[in-house]
């Protein structure tokens, strides 16, 4: 299911998670980067700031995961139905039980590391990336994600819900998380149909 180089890019996102997690564990002020990020967006319109949020909304990922659940039952693809449904479930349950009370970042009056928006929009949004169509059609939806989570990020830090660290350590850990439990789901559907290569007889997400 997910593409080859998968795997690579996962472990290099727990590596930044877990870095940057504990660069700012325990901690209640913002690092340098931080706060020079903090700086520069400061002024712009709370109302911009929001559409940029958006987003990480849960209604509207909601909405996009139900169109994904929709389109996934249609097609009978018992794989990428499994990564819909469990991908961001685990991911955002995992940061908000788990990831939060262990590095205990606060900002304000809330454990703010990992960013719980960031990990809900990015989960979605590697999903979306491993089942599109290798090619033009992945990379535009990276391309996409990677602006998505941009603009997410700015409205996130510039209406002080986090600081960028936080962002960037939601963004990573969303993405490690999300490729490794494609990798699983892959395995397990090649399993099933008795161990083939990956990418014979198309995965799910070159069909997608």
């Amino acid at each position: 299911m997910p593409p080859r180089h998968a795997l690579p890019v996962a472990a290099a996102c727990a590596v930044v998670f877990a870095v940057l997690g504990v660069v700012f564990a325990g901690e209640r002020t913002p690092g340098a980067v931080d706060g020079a990020v903090a700086n520069t967006i400061e002024g712009l319109a709370d109302g911009l700031l929001r559409v940029f949020v958006l987003p990480t909304e849960p209604p509207v990922l909601l909405a996009v995961l139900g169109v994904l659940v929709a389109v996934t039952v249609w097609r009978r693809d018992r794989a990428a139905l499994a990564l819909v449904v469990a991908a961001p479930a685990v991911a955002v349950s995992v940061n908000t039980w788990v990831l939060k009370p262990a590095f205990g970042r606060v900002y304000d009056d809330h454990l703010a590391y990992p960013s719980g928006h960031t990990v809900s929009l990015v989960a979605v949004l590697t999903v979306l990336a491993v089942l599109a169509r290798p090619g033009p059609p992945r990379a535009a939806t990276v391309v996409t994600g990677v602006v998505l989570t941009a603009l997410a990020g700015i409205g996130m830090v510039g209406l002080e819900y986090h600081y960028l660290s936080d962002v960037l350590g939601g963004a990573a850990f969303a993405v490690a998380a999300t490729l490794g439990l494609a990798a699983l789901v892959g395995a397990s559907a090649r399993h099933r149909r008795g161990g083939g290569v990956a990418g014979e007889r198309g995965e799910p997400a070159d069909r997608a």
